[in-house]
C-alpha cells in the first residue's frame, strides 16, 4: 500500500462538475493499493497516519497530529502511484491491484481512519475525479507499507 500524504489547508474532489468531497485543514492522502494488499497493511497504515506530526506546535516544530489540531483527510483511490516506468514511455500498472480487490480495501481505509477520530471523505472509486488541493508548508509525504 502507498501513500502520499499532503497537508493542506484545504482540498476537494469535483466529478462531473460537482464537488463530492471536500475538507479545511488536514491530510489529502492519495492511496495506491497493490495485490497482496491487506486489511492488516490498512490497519498499520491508518494507525501511522492519524499520528503522524507533521502540523507545526507554538514553536513552530512539526510536533503536532492530525488528531492534535482537529484535522480532516480525504482520501483518493490512485492506483497510478505503482506505475512502472523502467521500461519505455508508457508506464504499465500491473503493479496496482485490481478493482474488485483494491475498492474494499480504499473504503476500509477511509473508515479506519474515522473510527480512530478523523473526519474522513473520499473521492469516487474508479471515477475521473479532479482533486483541488492547497499544500500548506508545502509538506508532502511518501508512505510505503507491505505484507
Amino acid at each position: 500500500m502507498k501513500a502520499v500524504i499532503q497537508r493542506v489547508s484545504q482540498g476537494s474532489v469535483t466529478v462531473d462538475g460537482n464537488i463530492i468531497a471536500e475538507i479545511s485543514k488536514g491530510f489529502v492522502i492519495l492511496l495506491g493499493i497493490a495485490p497482496a494488499d491487506s486489511l492488516t497493511v490498512a490497519e498499520q497504515l491508518a494507525d501511522k497516519v492519524v499520528h503522524l506530526r507533521i502540523f507545526e506546535d507554538a514553536q513552530d516544530k512539526m510536533n503536532l497530529s492530525l488528531l492534535n489540531v482537529g484535522g480532516e483527510a480525504l482520501v483518493v483511490s490512485q492506483f497510478t502511484l505503482y506505475a512502472d516506468t523502467s521500461r519505455g514511455r508508457r508506464p504499465s500498472f500491473i503493479g496496482a491491484a485490481q478493482p474488485d480487490h483494491a475498492e474494499p480495501l480504499v473504503e476500509a481505509f477511509a473508515r479506519m481512519l474515522v473510527e480512530r477520530g478523523v473526519p474522513t471523505q473520499t473521492g469516487v472509486f474508479g471515477a475521473r475525479m479532479h482533486v483541488a488541493l492547497v499544500n500548506d508548508g508545502p509538506v508532502t509525504i511518501v508512505m510505503e507499507y507491505n505484507n
